[in-house]
């Protein structure tokens, strides 16, 4: 009985799914359909979604759907609200075939039903926001080409955001890498397109200076409120990042803070989330900063009653933690809406642990940047680091997806970290999984390319977002699929010219492009070098001085021997096309960027990724030494840096190829900053960890063994758990600290290191002692 019961669900189930098949393969014209919007909506969310729809199709197809007021037998796309009764005279159907639930806040449905020959896709909304989130949802799924426009006839879906808090920052001041270059217009377009992916909050850093960018289309003053008016058009919330006065115990300086607030709350049509940071910037006790938030909800609430303050306990050492919670708990204050976690805040889970449950809890996470930053991108190779640098194009979906599960759960939702178009990737997957945290990133990652691209290219486009991200993994080196992206891309770049004004489009194939130029020269480069060191070996036969001249002509092949320009002239070509069509400034010099660290990527296409400059630097001491002797034996020091022997081993610590090192962690990396980017040290002396962990194996338990330490500041080293005693202890950088090893600590072969983290709390992280270069020399 239980064979033939089991044997009829199987038919029962195969049925289903080829009657499903069947539909989901017939797909509805929307090419002549009406548009139909309640008059319920309330304004200005009804004129809204009827210019999305009616712009967004036309832009893809050249078709212009009609908005109609009565139903008249076509083809129609109904928008309404979940609590009408009816549309125009046709009464609403009050649940979908296959989601019967009732809306939550922000949710919709759409789907289709036939009524007679009438083709209706109804869209749903709980509320306004859920009316636009519909819009977005069909305008994901439809395909788009010129002159057509279908969907899935079997189409029938129902989706509630998660997080009730998904946004993004967008300041307009100089900082950006491309904002500050933007219209009034060119913002309005861009907030639609993140609602229409489920975004509904944008913060922007006001109080900007009319000549602090050169850049700047529209006075910043003007700027902010036009933000907040297209906020308000897309019924989305505005928040200001507007950081305290840097030192609040000086006279005045209190009441000027709120002075100039109250100014900026007075001109904003809308306003709903004022966040101070605790630090960065900011250095403010919490016993001045609260009063100083107090006063500041007050003037607030007149002009905004529902608006909240919102504070970040970044950069608080543990007393000022401590003295934060225990007024809350002793105060339990009304003026405070919320938390803000961001970069170097307590950690998270502690964090919302502490908070009272009053209290929301909002994330600030950074996925904009690379390196010097809350999320460094995981054993990234220091070829890209020291080129790509900071803000660099960073599409990240199987990273960042990863950190959205392991952070957000801890939260009420988010407002990203962001300074530039450089991250939309990370946007539009961060507002998506905030709707749906169970979403695959590869769905996310499709629908982003078939509203940006197209149907036809969507597929291909999603591969080639995933392949960049997989460039970043590991030594460049032996990194086969950079050429394997960059065979990808220029297939699609061939092959869809209609995409070549699309900015999106351009920064990812410009991507492509940079990633294997960089492999290509590291390649040479490196060859250079490893050939440079052999004619450094052959010093005590033709002398120190010919050798360093020697070594040194060979190294500068690096710039008269140049590789692969072809690809680094189509990474020149798309860098002018991104500043005429975004003010994307990838160049100081060119296109006056704020700085080098901020986006400047073309300044340092060519930096050097060998030691060369290092190597200069040196030779020059070396000439300066008084003994051919002295000059030879540090010759021979620097050509046996990283190679210090049989039995012997060497670790450039953070290098993505190192490997003894165990620490490999995504919060462990960072790369030295200084003289704008163009620092001259030894290539590993710029690439840290603060606390690194080594293993090593199948050491001879009978040698004697010396560790040797370079860095910057103290050294903390442990073998096995115990504690060394230096006999050497430098602490500027390229000079060393020596640990003999005691020979019981490895009488089975094998070593573990680690560095205990010293009492440093009160000093700036760039001051902060860290780890470059680890020796194991067996003696």
């Amino acid at each position: 009985m239980r064979t033939i019961t089991k044997f009829w669900a199987i038919i029962i189930a195969f049925n289903a799914l080829f009657s499903c098949a069947n539909e989901e393969l017939e797909k509805l014209d929307l090419a002549q359909a009406n548009i139909l919007i309640s008059p319920q909506i309330k304004s200005p969310i009804q004129g809204t979604a009827e210019e999305i729809l009616v712009e967004e199709i036309e832009k893809r197809t050249a078709l212009h759907l009609q908005v109609a007021d009565k139903w008249d037998g076509n083809t129609t796309i109904a928008i309404a609200l979940e609590n009408d009764n009816e549309l125009f005279g046709k009464k609403l159907p009050s649940k979908s075939k296959r989601v019967p639930e009732d809306l939550k806040e922000e949710g919709y449905r759409i789907f289709h039903k036939r009524e007679g020959k009438q083709n209706i896709i109804w869209i749903i909304g709980a509320d306004t926001r859920g009316i636009l989130f519909g819009v977005g949802k069909l305008l994901r799924m439809a395909n788009m080409k010129e002159g057509q426009i279908t969907i899935n006839s079997a189409i029938d879906f129902s989706e509630a955001p998660e997080y009730p808090l998904r946004g993004h920052q967008f300041g307009y001041r100089n900082t950006a890498n491309s904002w500050d270059a933007w219209t009034v217009e060119q913002f309005d377009q861009h907030f639609r397109e993140q609602v229409l992916f489920g975004a509904n909050s944008f913060e922007n850093i006001p109080f900007q200076k009319v000549n602090s960018s050169l850049h700047f289309k529209v006075n910043p003053q003007l700027m902010e409120v036009e933000i907040s008016k297209i906020c308000e058009k897309y019924d989305a919330d505005y928040w200001v990042w507007t950081p305290a006065p840097h030192d609040l115990t000086i006279e005045n300086a209190h009441q000027e803070g709120l002075v100039e607030q109250e100014a900026f709350y007075a001109k904003c049509p809308r306003l709903d989330g004022v966040f101070v940071p605790g630090g960065d910037p900011g250095e403010n006790h919490p016993a001045q900063l609260i009063p100083y938030l107090n006063d500041l909800s007050a003037i607030l609430k007149e002009y905004h009653p529902e608006a909240g303050i919102w504070v970040s306990l970044q950069g608080f050492n543990k007393e000022k933690v401590e003295y934060f919670f225990d007024y809350l708990e002793q105060n339990n204050p009304d003026w405070l809406k919320g938390l803000v976690y961001g970069p170097s805040s307590p950690p998270i889970d502690l964090e919302r642990k502490l908070l009272p449950k009053k209290y929301l809890h909002r994330f600030y996470p950074d996925i904009t940047h690379t390196v010097r930053c809350q999320y460094p991108v995981d054993n990234w190779d220091q070829a890209f680091a020291l080129t790509l640098g900071r803000e660099p194009c960073n599409p990240q979906p199987l990273m960042y997806t990863d950190l959205f599960h392991r952070d957000s759960q801890f939260t009420d939702g988010f407002i990203t970290y962001s300074d530039g178009t450089h991250d939309d990737v990370n946007k539009v997957l961060w507002s998506q999984l905030g709707v749906n945290p169970q979403k695959d990133s590869k769905e996310i990652i499709m629908e982003y390319s078939r509203f940006f691209f197209g149907p036809e290219v969507a597929e291909e486009a999603t591969d080639g977002i995933f392949a960049l991200e997989k460039n970043w993994e590991g030594p460049i080196m032996i990194n086969d699929s950079i050429k394997k992206t960059l065979a990808l891309w220029k297939r699609l770049e061939e092959n869809n010219p209609q995409l070549a004004g699309n900015w999106r489009w351009q920064q990812l194939v410009m991507r492509a492009y940079y990633d294997a130029y960089i492999q290509d020269r590291l390649a040479f480069e490196k060859g250079l070098e490893t050939e440079a060191n052999e004619i450094l070996a052959q010093a005590k036969t033709i002398g120190a001085e010919e050798a360093m001249n020697d070594a040194l002509q060979h190294l500068n092949k690096a710039t008269t021997d140049m590789v692969s320009q072809d690809l680094k002239e189509k990474v020149f070509v798309y860098g002018d096309k991104l500043f005429q069509s975004i003010g994307a400034q990838l160049s100081v010099e060119k296109y006056q960027a704020r700085s080098a660290e901020r986006g400047a990527i073309l300044d340092f296409i060519d930096y050097p990724l060998n030691n060369r400059w290092w190597l200069e630097d040196e030779f020059e001491k070396i000439r300066e030494l008084g003994t051919e002797k002295e000059k030879l034996a540090r010759l021979d020091f620097i050509r046996t840096y990283a190679s210090p022997g049989e039995g012997s081993f060497y670790d450039n610590i953070s290098s993505a190829d190192a490997e003894h090192v165990t620490s490999k962690t995504d919060d462990a990396i960072d790369f030295l900053w200084e003289n704008e980017g163009l620092s001259r040290k030894r290539l590993s002396t710029q690439l840290f960890q603060f606390t690194p962990t080594l293993e090593y194996q199948d050491l001879d338990p009978n040698a004697s063994y010396l560790i040797r330490v370079s860095g910057f500041g103290e050294a903390l080293l442990r073998a096995n758990g115990q504690r060394l005693v230096p006999t050497k202890y430098e602490k500027g950088f390229e000079e060393f600290k020596e640990f003999p090893l005691p020979k019981d600590l490895i009488n089975d072969g094998t070593l573990k290191l680690s560095f205990d983290k010293p009492d440093e709390e009160h000093l700036n992280w760039r001051k902060q002692s860290r780890v470059t270069d680890v020796w194991l020399i067996k003696q």
